[in-house]
């Protein structure tokens, strides 16, 4: 640790849920799930404090999982962290496969855009030309 991480101000879970955008009981949920790689530190009366390294590792986790990682995949890379060196290639596995997965939910969703921009270009086409009436018409 760096002496400016040795003197930095522990964060509140209110904090900590404004600045990673996660509600309290999400970040309950995520400690209770071991998705924290290191432990979260209690003040005498109990209260969690938590530190900047923890709102670095919750961004990430945030991005994993609007993304779509399964909390399993995502638990079992926290795993891989907490255990230090030596499992890189392991980490690189689960991320790379990740990563396959979203490419290909983005090239889905570029076809369903390109759909999408035929249809409204049709749609806008037609209403252009006052010609609109009947398009998908189940009654005609």
């Amino acid at each position: 640790m760096t002496t400016a991480e040795t003197h930095e101000e522990p964060l509140s879970i209110g904090e900590v849920a404004e600045r990673t955008g996660l509600s309290v009981h999400a970040l309950r949920f995520y400690e209770r799930e071991g998705l924290l790689v290191g432990p979260v530190h209690r003040t005498s009366g109990g209260r969690r404090r938590y530190t900047s390294f923890d709102v670095d590792w919750l961004l990430i986790c945030v991005k994993l999982r609007e993304s779509g990682m399964p909390l399993s995949d995502l638990g079992r890379f926290a795993d891989l962290v907490r255990q230090g060196p030596g499992n890189e290639a392991e980490r690189l596995r689960l991320l790379d496969a990740h990563r396959r997965r979203v490419d290909a939910q983005i090239r889905a969703l570029e076809e369903c855009r390109s759909v999408i921009a035929w249809k409204v270009g049709v749609y806008a086409e037609h209403l252009a030309r006052g010609e609109a009436g009947g398009l998908w018409d189940p009654t005609a």
